[in-house]
């Protein structure tokens, strides 16, 4: 949360997580466009309250917190602008979805940057939309990766090259890096996608056409930064 007191901040945000709080209030995470912050909304687990609706989980609201001397704020205002529900009714999309949210909230303690809200953003209207599971997945992996300063190196092999087209590779978990090996799985489809996902919105990466091998493949290569 921002250092000034006393002042209130209009801005859109996405829940990361909710935790009860007393009798009616709960105590939120949210990423928003200026990092991480954490908020109370008071009674909003009465019936008739008017912030229900603009903190669901899923949803991208636009929020008025008011910052005082105490450095949670406490949400004022809560207005609904997209929710994803389509993201609710399967099981496989929410698993993943929560996934996504539960990275970002870690990673964004460490930093704060505009780049969080963004990838969270991005994630959730894509499976909304029905993209596929994985490739949402991997282009988030590696985004939230590039953006934390733990970047793979899709560029250079483990001898300082240049990675060549017409070369094969192996991936080295350990040392994170590609190593030559004419009988390697890895070619230059993997390190294209993987360029792509780096550079481009996830939107854009969609209408592109990839071959489910690829997409598998270098899922294996990124799956360790799960955990």
């Amino acid at each position: 949360m921002p250092n000034d007191t006393n002042k209130d901040l209009k801005t859109l945000g996405i829940v990361l997580r909710r935790t009860n709080y007393g009798e009616a209030d709960r105590i939120l995470n949210i990423i928003t466009p200026v990092g991480k912050l954490s908020a109370i909304a008071k009674g909003v687990r009465k019936a008739r309250s008017k912030l229900a609706g603009g903190v669901e989980m899923f949803t991208l609201s636009e929020l008025i917190i008011h910052r005082g001397r105490s450095e949670m704020g406490v949400v004022t205002s809560a207005r609904m602008v997209k929710h994803y529900d389509e993201i609710i009714k399967s099981y496989e999309k929410m698993e993943l979805a929560g996934f996504i949210l539960k990275k970002v909230s870690k990673q964004a303690e460490h930093t704060s940057s505009g780049e969080w809200f963004k990838i969270t953003r991005r994630a959730l209207e894509e499976l909304n939309n029905g993209m596929d599971l994985l490739l949402v997945k991997e282009w988030s992996i590696l985004n939230l990766m590039s953006t934390s300063g733990e970047e793979i190196n899709i560029y250079r092999d483990n001898d300082g090259e240049k990675l060549k087209e017409e070369m094969n590779y192996e991936w080295d978990m350990y040392e994170k890096v590609f190593v030559k090996n004419e009988n390697g799985k890895y070619g230059a489809d993997e390190i294209k996608l993987m360029r792509l996902m780096i550079k481009m919105d996830l939107n854009a990466i969609k209408r592109v056409r990839i071959e489910p091998d690829v997409i598998n493949k270098v899922y294996d290569i990124i799956k360790t930064w799960e955990n």
